[in-house]
């Protein structure tokens, strides 16, 4: 009986020890209890606390929706919340994205999903990609693979898309597996193409995607933000992509083009 209660956590502790390459041993030091108590709860002769679920999910690094499945399966209720992005609730977390967004003018910026749906852009970025007619809730993952409506843009597409494949396997090994990225990750990796060789040199500082708008090509890189200690899947799941030039020509155009949406510097 006591087995048939803990199944559903052991079968996800054991799952999610292995996904993060841990022995019983590794895990118990870091969660404080013994490997053979790890072995015993893998096998349902014990059954865990509460405190002990969110200890060993915490040392895993679950994500909140593994954490939720974890203390239903040991028989807990779940706290981990899935709001939806104009909820109420999420407003100062709205705020804060809005007002990065729009501080990082005349450069683009936006927020995207778990599975890259865009959820917020500031105006250099709507102004980007609606040229292509891209605009909150479209799917960038499927603009940027082959026959996409920003791939024909991007001058080195086949080193793009090796970037976004390398991220997306990443993105998805955190979440535990996530078939829409691994999917997109396979398509990506067969559209690339052999990397190519580097010829003994070093590579660039940071990847730059050069994307084409009108006559001229610019050279952006980006940088990527998230939620530290979010208890919301939807806020885990988020990602704020701010790009900037990576060479003089693409920050003179970038200027010129969006300062009058840029904000005034604050007094």
């Amino acid at each position: 009986m006591l087995a048939g209660m803990s199944d559903g956590f052991a079968t996800r502790l054991k799952e999610w020890r292995r996904r993060r390459r841990m022995s019983q041993l590794t895990l118990g030091l870091a969660a404080n209890v013994s490997a053979r108590h790890i072995s015993f709860l893998e096998t349902g002769r014990a059954r865990p606390s509460r405190g002990m679920v969110l200890s060993l999910a915490e040392r895993l690094a679950a994500p909140p929706a593994v954490r939720n499945a974890m203390l239903l399966g040991a028989g807990f209720a779940p706290i981990y919340g899935s709001r939806r992005w104009d909820d109420a609730e999420l407003a100062p977390v709205r705020a804060a994205v809005d007002r990065l967004l729009t501080r990082h003018a005349p450069y683009p910026g936006f927020a995207i999903d778990r599975h890259w749906r865009l959820v917020q852009t500031n105006a250099p970025a709507s102004a980007l990609f609606g040229t292509v007619g891209l605009s909150s809730g479209c799917d960038l993952i499927a603009a940027l693979t082959p026959g996409g409506a920003l791939a024909p843009m991007i001058e080195n597409i086949e080193e793009v898309h090796a970037y976004m494949a390398a991220r997306l396997r990443t993105e998805a090994a955190h979440l535990g597996g996530d078939a829409v990225l691994e999917e997109a990750a396979a398509r990506l990796t067969q559209a690339a193409g052999p990397p190519a060789s580097a010829d003994g040199a070093l590579l660039p500082a940071a990847a730059a995607t050069r994307l084409r708008v009108g006559d001229a090509t610019l050279s952006l890189f980006s940088t990527v933000a998230q939620f530290g200690a979010a208890d919301d899947a939807t806020l885990a799941d988020l990602r704020i992509e701010l790009l900037f030039p990576a060479d003089a020509p693409s920050e003179r155009w970038l200027t010129q083009a969006f300062s009058a949406l840029a904000d005034p510097p604050p007094r």
